[in-house]
């Protein structure tokens, strides 16, 4: 009797539209649980990887190479001890370098590092003297060019003042001479200067002024 009576009142403090509160939206789905992996080097240590693990920034399950190889050298408490030691700005470029030093000395197990050093220290000296060698051919070069344009500005001046002026008028002749001929004069000397070797190429050959032969530097 009396819980039909306290139905009854609970229905009748209803509104008049008879709606109900709204509804409250549906939780979230759970995030699916997440596995993680041991690092590189606590599994080729057969140990567990804990959550605060030192080497797991650094040496990722899938490169166990890195640690593999830095381990044979180095030993794991050494590498553990060592980025322990510094601060963790610093513990990548270690992590680096470790790598690349136990690379060099499992390459080269006498010099290591220093091996390497030397080697790319020679190859720089053998660029260098490449270099220079470049530098000497270039200034023979550049010197044999003004030479030869030495030579040629000679030959044109003889040529031109060996035969004395026939004519001038309106022809615009000049000691026989007509403007086509005077442009293309340094162009046949400078050709006169050359023969083709056996090669297909051009040599130079016996100059008809005495001095032309001597050697352009002493």
């Amino acid at each position: 009797m009396d819980s039909s009576s306290s139905d009854t009142a609970a229905t009748g403090a209803l509104p008049h539209g008879g709606a109900s509160t709204p509804p409250t939206s549906p939780p979230p789905p759970p995030h699916p649980a997440v596995v993680l992996s041991p690092c590189a080097a606590c599994k080729i240590l057969r140990r567990r990887c804990v959550d605060r693990c030192v080497l797991a920034p650094y040496f990722p399950p899938t490169e166990p190479h890195k640690f593999a190889t830095a381990h044979r050298v180095f030993g794991a408490s050494n590498i553990i001890k060592l980025l322990q030691d510094l601060p963790e700005e610093h513990r990548a470029d270690a992590v680096s370098s470790m790598v690349y030093e136990a690379s060099a000395r499992i390459r080269d197990p006498v010099y290591g590092c220093a091996g390497a050093i030397c080697q790319l220290q020679k190859q720089v000296n053998d660029l260098k003297a490449q270099l220079a060698r470049a530098h000497a051919e270039l200034a023979g070069a550049r010197a044999q060019h003004a030479h030869l344009l030495a030579l040629l500005c000679v030959e044109v001046a003889t040529a031109s003042s060996s035969s004395p002026p026939a004519y001038c008028g309106g022809g615009g002749a000049v000691g026989g001479y007509t403007s086509s001929h005077l442009a293309a004069a340094p162009a046949a000397a400078a050709d006169a200067l050359y023969v083709v070797d056996g090669g297909g190429g051009m040599q130079l050959q016996a100059s008809p002024v005495s001095w032309a032969d001597e050697a352009l530097w002493t």
